[in-house]
């Protein structure tokens, strides 16, 4: 009798961890998906900032140009 409560107890917990193993599964790749989706808008948004850095290098040339030509024209 104490061996088949044993028996039940361990076969209780085994499934206690299967069921907790699968979970930690399920979660472990839910949570790579969003580290996967995360990185893309990461990369975008570097590309993005990348672009608008360029644009403002663009704009600080052509605003020193412009002093250039303000400074020759008035001496």
């Amino acid at each position: 009798m104490q061996h088949i409560d044993l028996m039940e107890k361990l076969s209780e917990k085994i499934d206690a961890l299967l069921q907790r193993c699968e979970g930690l599964k399920k979660e472990n790749e839910q949570l790579r998906r969003e580290l996967v989706t995360c990185k893309a808008a990461s990369e975008e948004k570097d590309k993005e900032i990348q672009k608008l850095q360029d644009e403002l290098a663009m704009k600080n040339l052509e605003i020193d140009e412009i002093i250039k030509k303000i400074e020759s024209f008035v001496g």
